[in-house]
């Protein structure tokens, strides 16, 4: 059986000649947004369901990885055979745990054209969010891994869920670090592993928590792929021959593709306007990665105690590698409460860098000040009342301080909101009367001081006309 590899021999010249003039030309880096890899008259598919046996994958949530990625698998299976033209497989439809070479190894005795490993994601600190595609880190497969991963993760983003990118990783060998992409790549035969999403994140759990949304994600993959390969279905009634695909490179691996080992290069914070009585803080974000996407921010409080959930970075695009560089970061805090702001930025690799500390001014570092000051603003209220307003103050009412989130007295109690501005003013006033006390205290020390000095002047003055009347 003729052995076919990562892109047809039909492709040839065209794909030979395109490539030459555009690796000399100073102004692309990538093939024009054409098909990569021709399948020629029969296209063999395989679909992979990660895991299986007693290879559970993640469990996370109650969760098991080796069923979900079976009825993916499935509904990819299935969709994928309305298709003309196309002959698909899966390596595994009982539940058995096959090494990663005997998956490779079957879809290549079936001569596959594209081999999809299917998967679900999970964190070690269940903080991670988003799809991502896994590709091989070499050429042919990798630009080809990148046009379908990008083809495949912007249906992701339109039902919703962040992009983590298209990415390579490689093992202390310097290979493919993942397995199935080692031993395909060796073969040029194309695949990827596709992480649907996080199933231990609340963000990302929604959209595989029923047998329903798994079905879905397996008729997305197949769509994308009759896009990636230009397939048509008489019986679904699509047509995707001249559908155009992102621009890639089989020649070199894509950029935004190679795996980057070190943490962004900048990250800076700088205050833009604070209200503390309100509870409101206000930074300029500046930060760059000059080898990747940054992905990700969280923020502390507490001057890094404590981490907020991980945000999506603002303007992130993991498959193109762009973001904004500077944004306005506005957070929410505890009324009349000294916070100590740490930024993390993280890229597309999971890396961060954190930024300065911007740290309240001195007046609202003493805790000893804060209590004092609502102290003096609630002399009229129980000792009991004073106490709780402290406490409140300074803790947010137990809420994680990293969350930005108010207390119950800025939230919803129209008395509490009443008294709150009350003991700012007051604790205002008190250090307005201790400074001007302390100036009065100056002027007249100085005054003191000068009039000693003149005195002084006087007496050395007297004594030096004695001396220069005593007889020689």
């Amino acid at each position: 059986m003729r052995r076919k590899t990562g892109f047809r021999k039909g492709a040839g010249l065209f794909t030979l000649m395109t490539t030459l003039l555009l690796a000399f030309s100073p102004a692309c880096h990538a093939l024009a947004a054409h098909r990569l890899q021709d399948a020629g008259d029969k296209l063999v598919i395989v679909i992979d369901p990660g895991h299986g046996g007693d290879n559970l994958g993640t469990i996370e949530n109650g969760h098991e990885e080796k069923s979900m990625t079976m009825t993916t698998a499935l509904a990819m299976y299935e969709e994928l055979s309305l298709y003309d033209g196309v002959e698909v497989y899966l390596t595994r439809t009982d539940d058995v745990d096959l090494s990663r070479k005997e998956r490779v190894e079957f879809a290549a005795s079936v001569d596959a054209d594209f081999l999809f490993s299917i998967h679900y994601n999970a964190s070690e600190n269940h903080e991670l969010y988003g799809a991502e595609v896994w590709t091989s880190a070499f050429a042919p497969c990798n630009g080809i891994g990148y046009q379908f991963g990008c083809e495949l993760l912007e249906a992701f983003r339109e039902k919703g869920l962040f992009i983590r990118g298209v990415k390579t990783r490689l093992g202390d060998s310097g290979k493919d670090y993942y397995g199935i992409l080692l031993y395909s790549s060796e073969k040029k035969m194309p695949a990827v592993i596709i992480e649907h999403c996080h199933v231990d994140e609340a963000r990302d759990e929604g959209f595989c928590d029923s047998e329903e949304e798994l079905k879905e994600f397996g008729r997305m993959d197949a769509t994308a792929a009759a896009r990636y390969f230009g397939l048509k279905s008489s019986v679904l009634g699509v047509d995707y021959s001249d559908y155009e695909l992102v621009e890639s490179s089989i020649s070199a691996p894509v950029p935004v593709t190679v795996q980057d080992t070190t943490a962004p290069d900048v990250c800076q914070i700088e205050l833009l306007e604070t209200d503390y009585a309100a509870g409101r803080l206000s930074l300029s974000v500046t930060a760059a990665d000059y080898d990747s996407t940054l992905l990700y921010y969280s923020y502390s409080l507490d001057g890094g105690q404590t981490f907020s959930p991980r945000e999506a970075w603002p303007g992130s695009d993991a498959l193109t590698g762009a973001y904004a560089d500077t944004f306005t970061l506005n957070l929410t805090i505890p009324a009349l409460t000294c916070p100590t702001v740490i930024l993390r930025a993280y890229n597309g690799y999971d890396l961060y860098t954190e930024s300065n500390p911007w740290i309240s001014p001195e007046t609202y570092q003493d805790p000893g000040k804060l209590q004092a000051a609502l102290g003096a603003a609630r002399a009229g209220e129980t000792e009991e009342a004073a106490s709780s307003a402290g406490t409140d103050a300074s803790s947010g009412e137990g809420d994680f301080p990293s969350q930005g989130r108010k207390p119950s007295s800025v939230e919803g109690d129209d008395s509490e909101e009443q008294k709150g501005p009350v003991s700012f003013l007051t604790f205002l006033g008190i250090c307005l009367t201790a400074v001007v006390t302390l100036f009065v205290i100056l002027l007249v020390s100085q005054a003191i001081a000068a009039v000693s000095r003149k005195r002084a002047a006087r007496q050395r003055r007297k004594e030096s006309g004695r001396s220069r009347n005593q007889p020689r």
